[in-house]
C-alpha cells in the first residue's frame, strides 16, 4: 500500500473482501451432505450476521474510541456476569452459548474485546513497571480466563494470555517481571493439565501422534491434512471439493474452513488469503504505531494481537502443526458472535485512525 493510503478505509475494504470470501466458502459448505438441514442455510445465516455487523460497524466508526475507556468497568462487570450465566444455562456445543430467542450469544467472543479495553485502561493509567501493577493485570485477565477455561474453551483462554503479555509489554512492563509470570505459568501447567477435560487432553496427545487413533481422536487432524493437500496448486474448483462435500472432514464450515479454501482454490487461494490478512494486519499495525494516546495504542495492540493469534492458531490447527483449539478464522468461519466482534474491532481501529495524529 502507498504511504498516503488511508489505513482506516483500507481496513474497511479488506474486511468487505474477507467477509465476501467467507460467504463464498460457506455457500460451498452448504452444498455438503453434512450441512443439509431444515431452516436457513449457513451462508444465509452468516449474511444476516454480516449485515448486522456492518450496521454496528458503520455506527461505531464514528463512536469515539475514548468512550470505551469510560465504559470499561461496566463492560467488564457485565461480561463476568454473562460468563457465569453461560456456565449455568449454556447451550450448544460445549455449552458456550446463551440462547435468546433465535439468537445464540457467545459471551467468550465478546469477552476478548472487553478484556482489551479493560487492560488498555488499566495499563494506561498505572505504572506498569511495578510488579504489583502487573500482577493486578494478571488478576483482571485471570478471572475471565478461568471462567472461560472451565466452559471448557481452552483456545479462547489461551488467546487471553497472549493478549495480556502483548499489551503489558507494549505498556512498558519490565522483561524480568514478564519472565517471572511466564515461568510461574509454566510451573502451574500441571494444575492446568489436571483441570482439562478428557477430550482436551486427548487432543493434545493425539496432536503428537494422530495415527495412534486414525479413525477416532486423530481423524480430524489427518483429514484436514488430506483435504489441504488434495487442493494442489490451483484447487479442485469452486463447489468441487470432495473431502468436504462428502463430509470426510467435520466442522469444515467453522473451525476447519481454511481446509475448504485450500481444497477448492489450492495453494493460490491460500496465498491470496494470506496476502489479504497480511495487508489487513499491516494497516492495523500502522494505525496502532502512529497513535499518540496510550489508551488508544494499547487498544490497537490488543485488537491486532487478537487477530494475529486467531489467524495463526486456526491455520496452524487446520494444517496439523498446532493442536485443535476451536478458534475461528476471522471473517471466514461460520459464527455470529465471532463475526460481530470482528466488525466491532475493525470499527474501533477505524475510529482510532480518525481521532489520532499520524506521522
Amino acid at each position: 500500500m502507498e504511504n498516503h493510503a488511508n489505513p482506516g478505509k483500507t481496513l474497511m475494504i479488506l474486511t468487505s473482501v474477507l467477509v465476501a470470501l467467507g460467504m463464498l466458502l460457506l455457500y460451498s459448505a452448504s452444498r455438503s451432505i453434512s450441512t443439509i438441514q431444515t431452516g436457513l442455510p449457513v451462508y444465509i445465516k452468516q449474511v444476516i450476521w454480516a449485515i448486522l455487523g456492518a450496521i454496528i460497524a458503520l455506527w461505531l466508526k464514528d463512536f469515539d474510541y475514548r468512550h470505551w475507556n469510560k465504559l470499561a468497568h461496566a463492560l467488564y462487570f457485565i461480561t463476568l456476569i454473562l460468563l457465569v450465566v453461560v456456565l449455568a444455562i449454556g447451550t450448544g456445543r460445549a455449552g458456550r452459548w446463551i440462547k435468546i430467542g433465535w439468537f445464540n450469544f457467545q459471551p467468550s467472543e465478546f469477552a476478548k474485546f472487553v478484556l482489551i479495553v479493560v487492560l488498555a485502561r488499566y495499563f494506561s493509567i498505572r505504572d506498569v513497571q511495578r510488579f504489583s501493577t502487573l500482577f493486578g493485570g494478571v488478576l483482571i485477565t485471570g478471572i475471565p480466563f478461568l471462567l472461560i477455561l472451565i466452559q471448557p474453551n481452552l483456545g479462547t483462554a489461551f488467546l487471553f494470555i497472549m493478549i495480556f503479555f502483548a499489551m503489558a509489554y507494549l505498556a512498558g512492563a519490565k522483561g524480568k517481571h514478564l519472565l517471572i509470570l511466564l515461568i510461574a505459568g509454566i510451573l502451574m501447567s500441571p494444575l492446568l493439565w489436571m483441570g482439562l477435560k478428557d477430550y482436551q487432553k486427548q487432543r493434545l496427545v493425539i496432536f503428537l501422534n494422530p495415527w495412534k487413533d486414525p479413525l477416532g481422536k486423530g481423524y480430524n487432524i489427518l483429514q484436514s491434512k488430506i483435504t489441504i493437500g488434495s487442493g494442489g496448486i490451483i484447487g479442485k474448483g469452486f463447489l468441487k471439493g470432495t473431502q468436504t462435500k462428502l463430509a470426510f472432514l467435520p466442522e469444515f464450515h467453522t473451525d476447519f474452513i481454511f481446509c475448504l479454501l485450500a481444497e477448492e482454490f489450492g495453494l493460490i487461494g491460500v496465498l491470496v488469503l494470506l496476502f489479504l490478512y497480511y495487508v489487513f494486519l499491516t494497516q492495523a499495525l500502522r494505525i496502532t504505531l502512529t497513535t499518540q494516546d496510550p489508551f488508544g495504542r494499547l487498544v490497537g495492540t490488543g485488537i491486532m494481537v487478537m487477530f494475529i493469534v486467531q489467524i495463526f492458531v486456526n491455520i496452524g490447527m487446520a494444517s496439523g502443526i498446532l493442536p485443535v483449539a476451536g478458534i475461528p478464522l476471522p471473517f471466514l468461519s461460520y459464527g455470529g458472535s465471532a463475526m460481530l466482534v470482528c466488525f466491532i474491532c475493525v470499527a474501533t481501529l477505524y475510529n482510532l485512525y480518525k481521532n489520532t495524529t499520524l506521522f
